[in-house]
C-alpha cells in the first residue's frame, strides 16, 4: 500500500458488552451486530478515531495493532 501505515482491528466477542461507544466514536470502523461490536474491516489505514474507540471501550474489548509486526497500539497497557 504505497507506504501507508496499516493497522489491524480486533474486537473480543467474549469481552464486548455492546455499549456502542466505539461505533459512536469511529462509525466508519465499527458497527453493532446482534448487540456486539464488530470491525467493519479487519485491516485499515491508520486512523486516530480507532485509537479513541479502543481507549473509550469500558471493557477493553478492542485491540488495535500494527499490521506488519502485530505490536499492540491500543489500548495502552
Amino acid at each position: 500500500m504505497s507506504g501507508e501505515i496499516e493497522w489491524r482491528l480486533h474486537v473480543d466477542p467474549t469481552r464486548c458488552i455492546g455499549s456502542g461507544i466505539c461505533a459512536g466514536v469511529a462509525p466508519r470502523h465499527f458497527v453493532l451486530v446482534d448487540g456486539l461490536s464488530r470491525p467493519v474491516a479487519e485491516r485499515i489505514a491508520a486512523d486516530e478515531s480507532v485509537l479513541d474507540a479502543a481507549e473509550s471501550c469500558p471493557v477493553e474489548a478492542i485491540v488495535v495493532s500494527e499490521e506488519e509486526s502485530l505490536r499492540r497500539i491500543a489500548p495502552e497497557g
